[in-house]
């Protein structure tokens, strides 16, 4: 049997069937009370059916006022958490894990919501060509930094109560303690900023909270930048250093990625001129970070083909995620499992602004997720410029619906 195909035991006694996952993507396929309608279910059982071994949902936010994007599912209260219930159901219909990536954009927050971004420091986000589409942020006090944990344990709680059996802290793509943990956009003096254990503190105090108060077969992990690829940010040194402090906090598996969206590494493209392999972008770092970490490792970022996701698993990484293939082709677990060599091709958008680029890649993978929740067959040839265009006419429309949601409440 391939490597693929036998079950991972985690640490806290919890088995993945397979050593498959269907990364975290932002869908923007929420209802209007921001929660998990039939359209986004309809996707995950696209997923389920696929035969993936473990889905990871795509980010929830942990406060209404803070989305990634409009259309972004949150999750504060039990109101209701019957939704919730019927998607960790779908996810988990053919026997996969389902786990839930929970996540605050910090200062990764579009204008458009209308609300007040935040950060570790007052540092806006930096892309040329795009200025003016993420707030201004402010940096957090003490008290509000105390209170985004409790947000963060709040969450996972919730999540737990709903039937998901595991928690994903999202610490990569520049999202909120990705910033803390680069000196880019933390430059705080306190106990928040300066030295790796202080930037990393958010973050370790986050995972504590949750392993201590969740049920020991639930799990925990977390998806951290192997580097931020920006001179002066995030570097793999420092991405092993964090994992051996998680060592000590009960996290079951660690998600390896990378980049941010001052730097879209996570599609290949780097704003400090690094080179990154076509497929299995972040497998070299895995290797080098896995000599550090005692939990299980995945790697996710441009696997498409069979061959290269069993050669990610030779070495020390313990699971592939897969994320934008499985957007193209959910049944590709399936296929691969019955002996097929199905492969999709990569999605490229060759401008020479990479962070646009990156931005009407996003699109393209978006309109396939539509396709799919509608039960339509996706179409990975569809134009980028089309894709980007009507994906912005989309937001545009959904921020408005998210404002008058957010005043609302």
């Amino acid at each position: 049997m391939s490597t693929l195909f036998e079950p991972l035991r985690l640490p806290n006694g919890q088995v993945i069937r397979n050593r498959i996952a269907k990364a975290a993507m932002e869908e923007n396929l929420a209802d209007a009370d921001h929660a998990p309608g039939e359209t986004l279910l309809r996707l995950y059982q696209r997923w389920a059916e696929g035969g993936a071994g473990l889905i990871i949902t795509g980010n929830v936010m942990v406060d209404r006022r803070a989305l990634t994007g409009p259309a972004g599912v949150v999750l504060e209260n039990d109101r209701l958490l019957p939704r919730f219930r019927r998607w960790a159901e779908v996810c988990r219909s053919q026997g996969a894990q389902a786990w839930m990536q929970v996540n605050h954009p910090g200062r990764q927050l579009m204008a458009d919501l209308g609300q007040q971004a935040l950060g570790p420091s007052a540092i806006a986000v930096d892309i040329p060509g795009l200025k003016g589409v993420f707030a201004q942020p402010r940096a957090l006090s003490g008290a509000e930094i105390d209170g985004l944990i409790q947000r963060y344990l709040n969450t996972a709680l919730l999540a737990e109560s709903a039937g998901f059996t595991g928690v994903q802290v999202h610490a990569a793509h520049g999202y909120l303690f990705s910033q803390f943990l680069s000196p880019l956009s933390n430059q705080r003096k306190d106990d928040w900023g300066g030295s790796l254990e202080n930037r990393a503190r958010i973050l370790l105090r986050t995972v504590e909270a949750i392993r201590e108060r969740v049920a020991p077969e639930f799990c925990v992990a977390v998806k951290l930048n192997s580097a931020d690829f920006q001179r002066g940010g995030f570097e793999a040194r420092d991405a092993e250093a964090v994992v051996r402090l998680l060592n000590e906090r009960g996290v079951d598996l660690v998600e390896l990625s990378g980049g941010s969206y001052e730097s879209p590494a996570m599609q290949g493209q780097t704003r400090d001129g690094s080179t990154l392999a076509r497929e299995a972008y972040f497998l070299e770092f895995a290797e080098r970070i896995a000599a550090t970490a005692r939990m299980p490792l995945m790697v996710t970022g441009g696997i498409r083909r069979r061959e290269v996701a069993e050669r990610a698993l030779q070495g020390p990484v313990a699971m592939v995620g897969m994320a934008t293939a499985l957007a193209v082709d959910p049944t590709l677990p399936r296929r691969w499992q019955a002996g097929e060599g199905a492969q999709v091709e990569p999605i490229v958008v060759a401008w020479k602004n990479k962070a646009i680029a990156a931005v009407a890649t996003q699109s393209v993978v978006k309109k396939q997720l539509t396709l799919l929740s509608q039960g339509r067959p996706t179409n990975p040839r569809t134009s980028p410029l089309l894709a980007l265009i009507g994906n912005q006419l989309k937001l545009r429309k959904l921020s408005r619906r998210y404002r008058l949601w957010v005043a609302q409440a």
